[in-house]
């Protein structure tokens, strides 16, 4: 009786990716266990800048060699489970591991920091009696706190994509919608707009929030040096909105008093 080799390499390519994630669990276990105790220890939320620090991206990336992709998909799924159950030190410790194993993916770091972010404060305003209970003081300083973290883990995954759009957009996002910090999102979404491949919508964004600050005369020369660069025709105009952008420079040129012998003229 003949034996077919082929037919036995998905089985023995499953039983590698076990021994794998096996291997990685033991092997990750005696220094998880200390560095989650310290994280635990004062302020959890706060403690773990990077689980690099704590676990070495060496011996991370070494251990699993190629199969990263597939245990930070694990690790996901993990972060996931401990996150629906509120566990504040849980999520955030395995949000940092899943980006130490494999920092490649956008999901990732995107999704994570939104945990951190907008997910962390409420749990920490309901762990301290609710939000009739907590003053607003003590509300604003775990948003200050946990938006802290948000932000710098986001900086980090700049490291791994430098000239990734969405991270600038998520960390602008931050400071406007958690800390209501218009200035600094507008810096932000600037550089998100400078970025190649940048989303129409960024400089959008971008000229809005300089309106809000009450600069009204850099808000009308960004869209119309925007509306020069933005496509007029085909599929590509239905996300850069040049009719909403001109119409934006219309409103502008009113705010401003610019006559219209001045106006723009596309």
């Amino acid at each position: 009786m003949k034996f077919d080799l082929a037919a036995f390499r998905p089985l023995r390519t499953g039983l590698v990716v076990v021994a794998a994630l096996t291997v990685a669990g033991l092997a990750l276990r005696p220094v998880e266990s200390p560095a989650w105790e310290s994280l635990r220890a004062d302020q959890p939320a706060l403690k773990l800048d990077s689980i690099q620090g704590a676990l070495g991206q060496g011996v991370t990336v070494g251990l699993l060699g190629g199969f990263r992709a597939i245990v930070a998909d694990f690790f996901w799924l993990k972060t996931n489970s401990v996150w629906g159950d509120n566990d504040l030190p849980a999520t955030q410790t395995y949000v940092h591991l899943v980006t130490a194993i494999d920092p490649r993916p956008l999901y990732f770091w995107l999704n994570g920091s939104r945990m951190i972010a907008y997910d962390m404060p409420n749990w920490r305003i309901q762990a301290a009696g609710g939000y009739d209970a907590v003053p607003q003081s003590v509300q604003r300083k775990f948003d200050e706190e946990q938006s802290a973290v948000a932000v710098d883990y986001l900086k980090s995954g700049l490291g791994y994509h430098p000239d990734e759009p969405l991270l600038y957009i998520e960390i602008a996002n931050v400071y406007l919608n958690r800390l209501k910090d218009n200035a600094t999102a507008a810096e932000y979404y600037l550089k998100a707009a400078q970025q190649p491949d940048a989303p129409h919508y960024a400089a959008r964004i971008y000229a809005e929030l300089l309106r809000r600050l009450g600069r009204n005369r850099e808000a009308y020369d960004w869209l119309k040096k925007t509306y020069a660069e933005l496509p007029k025709g085909g599929d590509a105009s239905f996300t850069a909105l040049p009719d909403v952008v001109l119409e934006r420079i219309r409103e502008l040129e009113q705010e401003l008093g610019i006559p219209e012998s001045e106006a723009y003229q596309p």
